[in-house]
């Protein structure tokens, strides 16, 4: 179905990946994982056809029908949804017609293959054109709710989403290829979109940093190790995966420390012969006890050939040392796994009671308001969860609290101690004109190198502190706001889909980091293994209010 033989990918100076080969076969449901920035979605390009490889190969099974979801999918912000679905679908009348022109045109000339692909390409699509399977992938999707003529801008994260796969399935593919599906998914669509993948037929290449996902979906792993700058395939899923790489790296270590060992005992052999060594060449020259020298010739000699024979097996055993530690059978430490360093106990500290909701309706009509809310405490320390199904109303509650909305009706009330931060799902609060230094110097008076300092801590290395905002990576531009709440000293964090562009890795320390924050969090969050982990309380929006469960 598809083969990519020893793909490289390198960028001015820097390699991305080099000699990547694996191969998806029609059963094949195979994640795609690493850091952020390793060459996941440019390695997705490159078999797209987007991006020209380095070095390498990318070839397909003939007429292979390939569906493809780009990260962050960004419609045309004027289209209507109604305009962009049928776009897809293509027009029946509009395709039969052009078959039938078609089908004249190989009539007056047979031998034509370029008009006999233009039919065959024809006729697929309107064997593919199918307005009931249509609507079935569209109400499946939940896009059946949204008013066809509104503009695409509108569309929150979770609607642009949906619409994203439902533009991929609609073409029945036999190929997927999917950056980072699950991003702004609500937990009911997750499930959807789980089963359906697994009911597929075809094979499948998906980035996924949602484990659960992984876990349900995938039967081999794809890792593109940093370091190495290669791939690694792993039989299993994500859970089988881990178990693999921890063993690996378990078997690793134990090597490691009985290298370290040996090493350790040969140099003190090479220490114990040198000092024997020295010793007789002392003896062979220096007095015999009671002041008198030896007179033996023979002896004298005995000696000193006897302390060179030891000096030169020491330096033979030396260069031996030298010789392996710089060979290839020298065991590496395990290099550190890839992790987010993020140190969130630095707020100011708070009151008991950190917001109250009263009497408060959100959106942005009056005669159709999104959400009320009769009569909520927030209390410190809180972990609070906020998820329910896509444009249900969870952004406009973050925003309304973060004074970016007014409330239709009601009041929020924050406790007097309460410094707010407010981390978007869109990520348009920062300025991409500036750069990451720029940025935190907007709200520190540390110098250049304390504020690189700091950003080191996010995983900001090299110049990437100095880059344009605009030129970041999501996962980039993810870690540098939760800089800025952490600079700005907030104690009450309200979180949007806060770990939808980190790699796994990166949410697991986001989690740990998180656990350990002593202020209070309010969090739009799909991700199954983080509410478990995570939650004191899920606040479920449904039919317009919210159902609160403590942990």
């Amino acid at each position: 179905m598809l083969t990519v033989h020893q793909l490289s990918k390198s960028f001015n100076l820097k390699t991305l990946f080099t000699d990547v080969t694996f191969s998806v076969n029609p059963d094949d449901r195979i994640g795609l994982i690493g850091p952020n920035g390793c060459g996941k979605t440019t390695l997705l390009r490159l078999i797209t056809g987007a991006e020209s490889p380095t070095s390498g190969t990318v070839s397909y099974a003939p007429d292979l029908r390939i569906g493809y979801l780009a990260q962050g999918f960004e419609p045309d912000p004027q289209a209507t949804v109604d305009s962009i679905i049928k776009t897809a679908v293509g027009s029946i009348d509009a395709l039969e017609a052009d078959l039938l022109h078609l089908a004249q045109a190989l009539a007056e000339n047979p031998g034509d293959t370029a008009v006999q692909q233009q039919y065959d390409a024809i006729l697929a699509r309107l064997s593919r054109a199918d307005t009931g399977r249509a609507a079935q992938i569209i109400k499946a999707l939940g896009l059946d709710a949204v008013d066809p003529n509104l503009p695409a801008g509108l569309l929150s994260g979770g609607q642009k989403t949906r619409l994203g796969l439902a533009l991929t399935l609609l073409d029945d593919p036999q190929l997927l290829l999917l950056d980072e599906p699950t991003n702004h998914l609500d937990i009911g669509m997750l499930q959807w979109l789980e089963a359906w993948l697994a009911a597929f037929s075809g094979g499948m290449l998906l980035v996924s940093h949602d484990r659960a996902f992984l876990d349900q979906i995938c039967n081999k792993i794809l890792f593109l190790d940093p370091q190495k700058r290669q791939a690694r395939e792993y039989a299993g899923n994500y859970s089988a995966y881990l178990a693999q790489w921890q063993l690996e790296r378990d078997k690793q270590m134990a090597a490691y420390l009985d290298q370290i060992a040996e090493i350790k005992r040969i140099e003190q052999d090479i220490a114990q012969v040198r000092a024997s060594a020295s010793a007789s060449e002392y003896a062979s020259i220096s007095p015999k006890k009671g002041g008198e020298r030896m007179k033996e010739k023979g002896f004298k000699d005995y000696v000193r050939s006897s302390a060179k024979k030891k000096a030169k097996k020491a330096k033979a055993r030396e260069a031996k040392l030298d010789r392996y530690l710089e060979s290839d059978e020298r065991v590496e430490k395990p290099a550190r796994s890839w992790q987010m360093r993020l140190d969130l106990d630095t707020a100011v500290s708070l009151g008991r009671s950190v917001m109250h909701l009263e009497n408060l309706t959100i959106g942005y009509i009056p005669e159709s308001p999104l959400l009320h809310i009769e009569d909520f405490y927030v209390q410190s320390g809180q972990r609070i969860v906020l998820t329910g199904e896509n444009g249900t109303g969870k952004t406009t509650l973050l925003r309304t609290i973060a004074g970016q909305i007014p409330p239709l009706v009601g009041e929020i009330n924050l406790g007097p101690s309460v410094q707010l931060g407010y981390m978007s799902q869109e990520q348009e609060l920062l300025d991409p004109a500036l750069s990451p230094v720029e940025t935190l110097r907007l709200h520190s008076s540390g110098s250049e190198t304390e504020i690189r300092t700091f950003l080191h801590q996010f995983l900001f290395a090299g110049d990437e502190p100095l880059k344009a905002n605009r030129l970041l990576s999501y996962g980039q531009r993810a870690r540098l706001e939760l800089a800025l709440l952490v600079a700005q000293g907030c104690n009450f964090l309200l979180l949007d889909e806060p770990i939808n562009h980190l790699d796994i890795p990166s949410r697991e320390m986001f989690e740990q980091a998180l656990l350990g924050f002593e202020g209070t969090t309010l969090s739009v969050v799909h991700d199954r293994y983080f509410i478990e982990r995570f939650a004191t309380e899920v606040w479920w929006l449904e039919n317009g209010i919210i159902r609160r469960e403590m942990r």
